[in-house]
């Protein structure tokens, strides 16, 4: 078996045990609740040390958490007592701008991403956090802004460089491998280490839109008619509902910060003069009492609410799907919305329509292409005092919402460790065929520390 010596001399990048310097800032993650202590936090460099990273540990026998930008909610980008494989230096974005296509690193950043294909004015669909990883968004699905009109971040993946579970180095395509690309479109981080993602890139570069914030009582209102309008709207806007106690920024006024509104947040791609147009109902249907609205560069919307989610930040989701919203629905949102707990806490509802709707159910991993939204409620706040009482807001609003949703299952990226037992409704109709590309690529289920699907067989 190859010792932590050997290993060293195999990986360019650092390799870090209990001790050394930056071992506590290193196995540490997005999420404040999950503080565990690997064994090992390889740092690698290139796909050859993610190679060897995931050589030791399966011959050690350990657990590996796979790091791309360490957001996961469950915490599975580290673990107690394995080995921790971090992308985060292999973060390099290529931008081809004849083929509108951009090469992008497994530990890259939507902030990255961004900050690479702006310059070109192109974009894909990326989340609404800018420090979100590339790779967990991307795995799981990938909804964001712009979904409505290019779909899903991984219906704009390409290509593929994976490391498997027997260390392997393959390419995954249309043409090659074709069985993992399709696992990799929604089948979370279950197939392998992603060094590189290829994405379809889209003219995308000033957009208009943002954050409007309504009084709570208008809510029942503004969610009818976002339903409504959101069906047939141009599917260049990208819009979604959800709630938010005022922040203290300049564009709310002072004597409200605090206040819980809800929020409409747009996002218009078509040309900008259009915007204003495109957003229309959701002025005519009640009073604006704050807003930060207007033409932007796409990644400054992608990065707008990145100071309401720093690391560190405890965090508590829930999430389902939803087909309809009946108004004994909308009233069990506003009863529960009234009691978001904290500034970084809320309920967001996307839409999955227009271009995410066009893909068929089964051409993608992705198993829930005929649900009208994705929900997650997501609790977060500094204080470990706060635990039980912040955590316990997400599971009483899903109680409350969940008999109206009028479909099974839940986003994979939204989920929280203990919705394990969900994963058959979470990936949804894909779950039989993922497990039986399982079973070829990853049999012994080395990479298990994620919304996991076991082996066939």
């Amino acid at each position: 078996m190859t010792t932590i010596a050997e290993l060293r001399e195999q990986v360019r990048g650092p390799v870090v045990e209990p001790g050394d310097d930056g071992y506590d800032e290193l196995r540490a993650v997005h999420n404040g609740m999950h503080d565990r202590r690997p064994a090992l936090i390889v740092r690698a460099s290139a796909a050859a040390d993610a190679v060897a990273a995931v050589n030791y540990a399966r011959e050690a026998g350990v657990d590996l958490a796979v790091r791309g930008g360490g957001h996961s909610g469950p915490g599975f980008g580290t673990c107690d007592g394995g080995v921790v494989l971090d992308l985060g230096l292999i973060n390099n974005v290529f931008v081809d701008r004849t083929r509108k296509t951009a090469r992008v690193g497994g530990g890259a950043t939507w902030g990255d991403f961004n900050h690479a294909t702006h310059a070109y004015g192109l974009a894909t669909t990326g989340g609404i956090i800018s420090t979100t990883g590339v790779g967990g968004l991307t795995l799981g699905g990938g909804i964001g802004y712009l979904a409505r009109g290019c779909g899903l971040s991984c219906d704009n993946l390409v290509s593929a460089e994976v490391v498997t579970a027997d260390g392997r180095l393959l390419t995954a395509s249309e043409y090659e491998n074709e069985d993992l690309l399709w696992a990799l479109r929604g089948g979370s981080g279950n197939f392998g280490v992603v060094t590189s993602f290829e994405f379809t890139l889209h003219d995308v570069e000033t957009i208009y839109g943002g954050p409007m914030l309504y009084e709570v009582a208008d809510a029942p209102a503004i969610m009818r008619v976002y339903d409504e309008y959101i069906r047939e709207a141009p599917e260049q806007l990208g819009a979604f509902f959800g709630w938010q106690i005022a922040p203290p920024l300049p564009f709310i006024p002072e004597e409200r910060h605090g206040d819980l509104f809800c929020v409409m947040v747009t996002c218009w791609s078509g040309r900008p003069e259009q915007g204003e147009q495109a957003i229309k109902p959701f002025r005519d249907v009640a009073e604006v009492k704050a807003e930060l609205v207007g033409p932007m560069p796409y990644p400054a919307l992608n990065s707008a609410f990145d100071g309401l989610f720093p690391k560190g930040i405890r965090q508590y989701w829930k999430a389902n799907y939803v087909q309809d919203l009946p108004d004994d629905a909308i009233a069990a949102h506003v009863e529960q919305g009234r009691r978001v707990p904290t500034v970084s806490s809320t309920m967001h509802l996307y839409p999955l329509n227009g271009a995410v709707s066009r893909v068929g159910p089964e051409e993608t991993a992705f198993g829930h292409r005929d649900a009208r939204y994705a929900m997650v409620i997501l609790a977060a706040w500094p204080d470990p005092a706060d635990d039980e009482a912040n955590s316990r807001w997400p599971r009483e609003y899903y109680d409350a919402v969940q008999p109206y949703s009028g479909t099974e299952g839940g986003y994979v990226n939204f989920m929280s460790a203990d919705d394990a037992a969900r994963a058959p409704e979470n990936y949804g109709r894909t779950y039989d065929r993922l497990r039986a590309i399982k079973a070829t690529y990853d049999p012994e289920n080395l990479f298990h520390l994620n919304q996991n699907i076991p082996p066939a067989g």
